[in-house]
Parts: C-alpha cells; structure tokens; sequence
C-alpha cells in the first residue's frame, strides 16, 4: 500500500511517499480501505515536533479517516465487509489501509459522502466541544470566531447558528467573511481592514461578546480579549497565526471573564466514549443537513506535501482533504 510518512522533523517537502505492507486487523480490530482523509492546521506542526502531540517515526500525518470496511479481526461484531465507515486517530491517517480499533469506528449514513465524512471529526467535534462544554454556549448569546472561513472556524460558525447564538464571523478577507456569511454567520469582520476591537464594541452595543472563539492567536488574541462581556468565556483552540500571545491577566479580573483552553485530544484520550458519541451525533446533523462539512480543496494522496504546505500559509477556506 502506498502511505505518506514523515521520516525527519522539518516542512512539508520532507515527507516521503512509501510502500509499506498491508496491515492485518488483530482481535477487536478492524482493516478499513481508506478513500479520504482530513488534514488540520496541527499537521503542519506535528511533522515539525512542535505539536504537543509526538507520535515516534516514521509516521503518517492526518488524524481522521473516511473509506469503507476492507477485512474484520478475530471478535468483531456489527461492520460488514465493503461498509462506510470513519474514525479518528491522532496521527497516522495518510495512507490507503490502517488498522483500528472497532470502538473508534462510526458507520457513515446514507446520503453522506466519504470526503465529508473524513472532513468532519476534528473540525466539528473540537467546535463542538468548545462550545458546548468549555464556552457552554446559550441560545441568544453573542458568539464571534475568529479565523471563521478556515476548517474548524467555519465549523464553529454553523454549529454556533444551530445552538441558537448570534454569530459574529471575523476573517482577514471579503471573499473569506463571504463564504461565512454563506454559512450562517449573522454580522462579518474584516480584521485586516477594520479595528477588532472597535467593530466587536459596536456589533454589540458596548456590551462585549459573550463567548469568542479563537484558533489564531497572534496579535488578535488581546484585542479580542479586551471585547470580552462581562462574565464572557474566551476559548484558546489554537494558534494559527503564527505566535502563541501573552494575554494581560488583569482584564480577566476587570471583565469578570474566562480565559478557557480547548483541547480535543486530551479529551478523547481521556473519554474516547464520548469521541464515538459525538462523531455519531455530527453524522446525523450532516446528513439532515444541519452542517455542510464544506471542503475547501482535494488533493491526492501523492501531494500531501502541497496540501499540508497550502494550510500552513492559511489558504485554506473550509477543510483540506486527500484522496487515497
């Protein structure tokens, strides 16, 4: 089978398309041919070592799947040879087979395409996650995302819609906010052109935005801070812009609000229950059409490396997929 793997620390032009043999399911595992999968903003540090997250090489990046059930170890009830299916696994996803646990597998529902199915776990679920456990988002509250036309910021932006908040997409172009807009989000910011600050004050009266999401970083982290409502929940998804800031702890004080980090792995690390649990419950809001999973861009398999590469220069609008 064809995999791509990272053999060296360094950027994306160091990883090596291989062949490796095909894997063989153990017990309680099963063998699924892989179709499509997801690439998030953390590939383009974890083949760096600057993820918090090291898996030992040669290793393949890409955490979430989609393809379809290729052969069942010994013990394993409830998936059919040829069935749908996707799953999450940290790391080691780019490559046309794997092995997985059948407890970390979701059947993908009719209707549901495979790109979309393997787009969906990371984006959505860390959206998911923030939201409703750490920002404990509530119908009427001001919602605004920061990065909102990226994979897990778009993701954000439906979710937040379908949870009853008013959505405020901030992006660094028109054409980006356009496609947030697309969406469901309600009021746009063009933080290359406007004053965050100043357009998250007016957007809500003076009063603050009750919960911001923020997977940017970088120098719209204090800004964005300093439009927190009081008793706000300012949630840390990552850092894509570049630079990890250094907030001023007192206006957590003055405002009354909440600095709060997001961390999916941990949790799935910690409950892979409710990992399963939620990818089931995306699923259906997919296909009932309550999110669209939008995908931005598709490569194949053997161009990883530019995939990778185009998400680290933030050219990413919507979810990056490979097709094995």
């Amino acid at each position: 089978m064809k995999a791509i793997v990272s053999v060296e620390s360094g950027p994306p032009e160091t990883l090596r398309l291989v062949d490796l043999p095909e894997p063989v399911p153990g017990p309680g595992e099963v063998l699924v041919a892989v179709a499509a999968i997801g690439l998030n903003f953390f590939d383009t540090l974890i083949i760096q070592d600057r993820y918090q997250f090291r898996p030992p090489r040669p290793f393949s990046p890409g955490a979430e799947f989609a393809g379809t059930v290729a052969a069942l170890g010994p013990g394993v009830e409830g998936f059919a040879i040829g069935e749908p299916v996707c799953g999450y696994v940290r790391a080691g996803a780019a490559r046309e087979r794997l092995t997985i646990s059948a407890e970390r597998l979701a059947k993908v529902p009719a209707g549901v395409s495979l790109p979309k199915a393997a787009g969906l776990m990371v984006t959505y679920a860390t959206a998911l996650h923030a939201l409703r456990d750490r920002g404990q988002l509530q119908p009427g509250e001001t919602l605004a995302v920061l990065g909102a036309a990226g994979g897990v910021g778009l993701a954000a932006v439906e979710l937040g819609r379908a949870m009853g908040a008013r959505v405020i997409a901030c992006a660094s172009s028109p054409e980006k906010l356009g496609l947030a807009r697309a969406h469901g989000a309600d009021e746009l910011v063009d933080y290359e052109a406007e004053d965050l600050r100043g357009r998250l004050k007016a957007l809500t009266g003076g009063r603050g935005v009750d919960v911001l999401f923020d997977p940017v970083g970088s120098a719209l982290a204090e800004p964005a801070l300093r439009s927190m409502a009081w008793g706000g929940r300012y949630l840390v998804i990552g850092f894509a812009g570049g630079e990890i800031p250094r907030l001023p702890l007192n206006l957590l004080l003055l405002k009354g609000c909440d600095l709060r980090g997001v961390s999916l792995g941990g949790v799935t690390e910690r409950h892979p229950e409710r990992m399963k649990a939620d990818l089931d419950h995306l699923l259906a809001l997919l296909a009932q059409g309550h999110i669209t999973a939008h995908i931005g861009a598709t490569y194949p398999l053997a161009e990883c490396a530019q995939a990778i590469a185009d998400l680290a220069a933030r050219k990413a609008q919507g979810k990056i997929v490979l097709l094995a």
